[in-house]
């Protein structure tokens, strides 16, 4: 009897501590919002990982994220410039506050560019020998980042220059650039505000492709707001859309820099956090090699299948930094091994994830703008990924994904990473549309003078668009592109517009003014090739100014966006432009704003405007 019941309980106990354990591997839905500790700010982008898995997610523009995990289990919480957080799972909420890590927040750089001179903080010691991890070498990262230096475009009389001509630019590395200095707080330098950079990062509600064109042309008017005798004309581009399950099979290969300056939370830590976003979403059909390079090139992962998600982030997750930077070397191997694994009618493609110092090797502009050229013709293009702060070479990244036929993005934290490899995985990296070129032609009796703002290292001469040899950007499956001219029109006071004395030697002959009877103001015309042809299509669009302001939100927000860009540059056009106006005209464009890009726009003209005042005292 005494047996039966010693049975019984060892039974009983048994289901109990059975069933304790079903409770303790219960998987629940876990979510919750996270928030910097001082002042309940959303932090958008914290990565959010259970401990000792690949499973992870990150935190999206409220701070709130989700993700499935067991009771018990730990999750860790990582973002830029904050104290990882540690948390146990106990139940289906769970909202953490984070405190800023105050030494990873003491980077600061010394800026000396063409700007009036603004405060500086001191990096400290512990950071900088942190940087270089080469035992007793400092790395001081003050007055090392490089920007080309370019003139802004001015007015140009349209009896001297009635063509305007230029090659479309879908990068957007200026605005995430521009905002971490503004983060910082900081004015960026001037040489690093590219104007249609910052216009061109916010997608745009343009009409989409219906016939064989992958490419649609629309076109807007209203008054120019900073001068209001010119007239502001949008010229937008969309390319058509492609779902992703439709897309071409990829070959990838990340081609990253471990050198000793990519040391940090910032820089190789973040450039590991975006890629696994990227293989988060690989499809079975696709594969990834690794090329890493330091003071020498090799082959960190060779093409591994999409299915096998988990041998790529353990690859990635080995990456350590150290050493010089021989970029030249690197990049030609990941040529070579993405021609080697090359797929007929797919996506080949190196992602180079650097901060641009090349120091070994092929290291100058012209160099690597002379490797990549020949390395093209391959069918391989390039997108380039730019980290770092205190050394960024912005001037040779530009190179690269200029002449690589691919495209530039600088990475800033993990939320701009999801942006640019998970929200736009087919524009950032499946081309609909390559060697893009448009060629406005101005109704001289309609127009005295015009100026293109920005694009001035995309400007091509007039002969240039009919030329097919002639390289141009290119545009990825629903890219958006946005172009905006100020027109002086005829019978207004024109101010900017030089001119020059008769010519002693010859005479000039007028032009007519009004040769056709024509009422439009202008014609746009665009120039492509279909990803694998060699031969260009061409487009037409003809456009006549209601010369009313009746515009859409988006050319509002468009407009309050190039209007910040030259503030920021201190622009001779800027006329009765002000960071008020900007936030005003800006507030208009906010009904397309579901992932609050444009939101965080205004935050930071209101902070620019704050460092503005600073500045002046």
């Amino acid at each position: 009897m005494k047996t039966n019941q010693f049975r019984a309980m060892m039974l009983v106990l048994l289901m109990a501590v059975v069933s304790l354990g079903m409770v303790n591997a219960q998987v629940i839905t876990v979510s919750g919002r996270v928030t910097d500790a001082k002042d309940g700010t959303p932090l958008t982008g914290c990565s959010v990982q259970i401990k000792g898995t690949a499973k992870g997610t990150v935190t999206d523009v409220n701070g709130r994220y989700m993700i499935q995990a067991q009771k018990g289990e730990t999750l860790l919480f990582r973002f830029i410039g904050y104290r990882q957080e540690k948390r146990v799972v106990k139940s289906t909420t769970l909202d953490v506050k984070m405190k800023a890590d105050k030494l990873a927040l003491e980077e600061c750089v010394v800026v000396g560019y063409d700007r009036e001179p603004r405060a500086t903080k001191v990096m400290s010691a512990a950071y900088r020998m942190a940087a270089c991890p080469a035992p007793g070498v400092m790395y001081d990262a003050a007055n090392a980042e490089e920007y080309g230096a370019f003139q802004e475009n001015g007015f140009k009389r349209v009896s001297d220059a009635p063509l305007s001509t230029f090659s479309i630019d879908v990068d957007a590395a200026s605005y995430s650039n521009m905002r971490r200095f503004i983060n910082k707080g900081e004015l960026p330098p001037i040489d690093a505000i590219r104007t249609e950079e910052l216009v061109n990062y916010f997608s745009y509600d343009y009409p989409k492709p219906a016939g064989s064109d992958p490419v649609k042309i629309a076109i807007e008017s209203g008054t120019c707001l900073w001068n209001t005798n010119h007239r502001l004309v949008r010229i937008g581009l969309k390319a058509k859309e492609i779902p992703t399950d439709h897309l071409p099979a990829s070959n990838l290969v990340f081609l990253i820099d471990v050198s000793g300056s990519m040391w940090g939370a910032n820089r190789l830590d973040l450039v590991k956090s975006s890629l696994k976003l990227l293989v988060n979403n690989l499809r079975d059909k696709d594969k990834v090699a690794i090329v890493t390079y330091a003071g020498s090139a090799g082959v960190k992962l060779e093409a591994t299948p999409g299915s096998d998600k988990q041998k790529i982030r353990e690859a990635i997750d080995e990456l350590t930094a150290g050493g010089a930077t021989a970029g030249g070397a690197g990049i030609l191997l990941a040529y070579r091994i993405a021609k080697n694994n090359l797929i007929s009618n797919g996506n080949n493609r190196i992602i180079l994830c650097s901060d641009g110092d090349f120091n070994v090797g092929v290291s100058s502009a012209e160099g690597l703008e002379q490797l990549i050229e020949k390395e093209r013709k391959s069918g391989v293009a390039l997108t380039v990924l730019g980290y770092g702060m205190g050394n960024y070479k912005d001037q040779k990244i530009q190179v690269l994904a200029e002449k690589g036929n691919g495209n530039h993005a600088y990475i800033d934290n993990l939320q701009e990473a999801n942006r640019v490899l998970v929200g736009e995985f087919g524009a950032t990296l499946h081309t609909v549309a390559k060697d893009v070129k448009l060629q406005v032609e101005f109704n001289p009796s309609q127009v005295q003078a015009y100026r293109l703002i920005g694009y001035e290292s995309r400007l091509l001469k007039d002969e240039d668009f009919n030329n097919d040899a002639k390289d141009a950007g290119d545009m990825g499956a629903g890219h958006t592109v946005t172009a905006f001219y100020e027109v002086v029109p005829i019978g207004a006071k024109n101010e900017y517009a030089g001119k020059i004395d008769d010519l002693k030697y010859q005479k000039k002959e007028k032009v007519s003014v009004n040769p056709t009877g024509s009422h439009e103001l202008l014609t746009v015309k665009l120039r492509y090739k279909a990803p694998d042809k060699d031969i260009s299509k061409k487009m037409e669009l003809s456009f006549v100014d209601s010369k009313s302001n009746n515009v859409s939100s988006d050319f509002c927000f468009a407009s309050a966006v190039a209007m910040f860009g030259q503030l920021l540059r201190g622009s001779d056009f800027i006329g009765n432009a002000s960071y008020d106006q900007v936030i005003e005209l800006a507030k208009q464009g906010l009904n397309k704003d579901d992932k609050g890009y444009r939101r965080e726009f205004i935050r930071l003209v209101e902070a620019t405007k704050g460092l503005e005042r600073t500045n002046k005292k």
